[in-house]
């Protein structure tokens, strides 16, 4: 690795503005090569600065590596580089010319399970990791799991070190047969297979020449050409308020504007609204970014809506079509991923946030728990700890105006905080 690839500016016209961005990211077992795949990722399409390659190469030369190490380029905690493992989440940004990029390398110990949740949560596309050597082991069915449990819609299966196994074809046909079985279970609908080396480069950018068997397209062309814009749901229009502006100043003595970020649908200036709770009804007079007005407004952008009837709307509240309104209540069931050392207390009392809405709740009841190698409900085993799986109901002290997790991400999710503490112990998808 002589040739150092260094990043090339693109030009930042228009058309690279507008240009899609995807969200992935890299799961698997200990020891798999995630932060070796995102590094030959970033160096093999030229998306590595000068000075990030001269300090991987000293921090390489240092640790007394015959190779220049790539995935420090993601480790950067200390005890990551020391230990060489992935602790935190590591995000990093790329662009080629047909796509922009944000990657969410994550931990592969079973101890930061939540960590892998926390990056997944926003994902388009999961790359999950197999050891050739290994094939397919307790944390790849977890974290394979887990991305059909946030409704990860793409899934690339990278069967990496094909250089550690001569690059067999019988090797990586078997892994993906096994793997096939348990993703039946699942609910995934594009999974993709890609025999790699993400130490040597084979078919991460570059196809590769030792494995000839092998005809399907590289990760990066499969990256840079997933469609992701069915992801989103355009149907259901959901707009919960964060923020009332009213600036009352000389210039804009009358302006009420309801800021937020669009959750679902598609909304457009005369469209009739409703109000939630109140039940209201308005229309739509305009959409707003900063001082410049749009033709209609889709998730997940972020607008100011003014709408022609003054009615008493505050954070927390959400307008949707008349025709169209999410679930209302307040006993909510869901599968929630436990991230506190602290397992759930059934009648525990917290704290929970969905959209701009923060209320009070009640653990009513524990339902089961999940295996996750066997993805069996395990009903008389309720304790629910440390990155636990498991079905809950809670009830609120407030209304919320949910949908499911599986019709919608943003309005089907929940996060429950401890109310003492005030740390996050929970991530909920509602059923």
């Amino acid at each position: 690795m002589s040739e150092k690839n260094i990043a090339q500016p693109i030009e930042a016209d228009n058309q690279y503005l507008n240009m899609d961005l995807l969200r992935f990211t890299t799961a698997g077992s200990v020891d798999d090569g995630k932060s070796t795949l995102i590094g030959r990722l970033l160096f093999d399409s030229k998306a590595i600065f000068e000075d990030q390659m001269e300090s991987i190469e000293a921090s390489s030369k240092q640790r007394g590596t015959e190779y220049v190490d790539l995935s420090l380029l993601t480790d950067g905690l200390r005890a990551e580089r020391e230990q060489g493992i992935t602790i935190d989440v590591a995000y990093r940004y790329f662009a080629t010319p047909r796509r922009k990029f944000i990657i969410a390398d994550t931990p592969g110990h079973i101890q930061y399970t939540r960590n892998m949740v926390t990056g997944a949560s926003t994902a388009n596309l999961a790359i999950v990791l197999v050891d050739a050597r290994h094939g397919v082991v307790e944390q790849t069915r977890r974290h394979a799991f887990i991305a059909s449990l946030l409704q990860i819609k793409h899934l690339v299966l990278c069967v990496n070190k094909m250089d550690l196994v001569d690059y067999s074809e019988d090797v990586f046909n078997r892994i993906r047969a096994d793997f096939e079985d348990f993703s039946s279970k699942l609910s995934i609908s594009d999974i993709r297979y890609i025999p790699i080396s993400a130490l040597k480069g084979d078919n991460v950018v570059d196809k590769s020449t030792r494995m000839d068997w092998y005809n399907g397209a590289t990760l990066l062309y499969t990256l840079e050409t997933v469609n992701i814009g069915n992801d989103q749901n355009h149907v259901d229009s959901r707009f919960p308020v964060q923020y009332v502006i009213r600036p009352q100043s000389d210039k804009h003595h009358d302006f009420r504007g309801y800021a937020g970020r669009v959750a679902g649908g598609v909304f457009k200036p005369g469209d009739e609204v409703m109000a939630l709770p109140s039940g209201f009804t308005s229309k739509v007079k305009t959409i707003e970014v900063y001082n410049e007005k749009l033709e209609e407004a889709f998730a997940p952008m972020s607008v100011t809506v003014t709408l022609e009837d003054d009615i008493d709307i505050s954070r927390g509240d959400m307008l949707v079509k008349p025709n169209n309104q999410p679930e209302i209540g307040q006993d909510i069931e869901l599968m929630v991923c436990w991230l506190n050392q602290k397992p759930v207390q059934e009648r525990g009392k917290y704290i929970i946030k969905h959209t701009t809405k923060t209320a009070m709740c009640i653990v009513k009841d524990v339902r089961y728990k999940v295996n996750i190698n066997t993805l069996h409900r395990m009903e008389d085993d309720k304790h629910i700890g440390l990155n636990d799986i498991g079905r809950i109901l809670l009830r609120t002290t407030e209304p919320l105006f949910y949908d499911s997790y599986k019709k919608n991400r943003n309005t089907g999710s929940i996060i429950i905080i401890d109310q003492f503490t005030n740390e996050t112990v929970g991530a909920g998808m509602i059923i």
